[in-house]
């Protein structure tokens, strides 16, 4: 795939501190309609694969207007990071990312 960002764009990936490849818990929430989780998991499918053996968990609020999605990954890098918050961002459904 390539990249959507022009090449000065691209991210210094010594501006973290985090050591990749990494263990990374990416979190989304947005309301609670039929196949938000879906969506979430397609979004962060299209940049990494889901760490095995940790499932993807979903959490209603307290009068279940809103859900939280939470998909672990095995981060690959900062740019790779970056992208996936981008789109679950840009997307209309998607109303908070962690």
């Amino acid at each position: 795939m390539a990249s959507r960002y022009p090449p000065e764009q691209e991210i210094n990936e010594s501006e973290t501190l985090l050591e990749f490849p990494c263990k990374f818990p990416l979190k989304a929430m947005g309301r609670n309609d039929p196949g938000f989780q879906t969506l979430v998991e397609k979004i962060v499918l299209t940049h990494a694969d889901i760490y095995p053996d940790e499932p993807v968990t979903t959490s209603s609020s307290s009068a279940g207007k809103y859900l939280s999605v939470t998909v672990t990954i095995e981060a690959q890098s900062k740019t790779q990071l970056d992208r996936i918050y981008q789109d679950l961002t840009d997307c209309g459904q998607v109303l908070v990312a962690l």
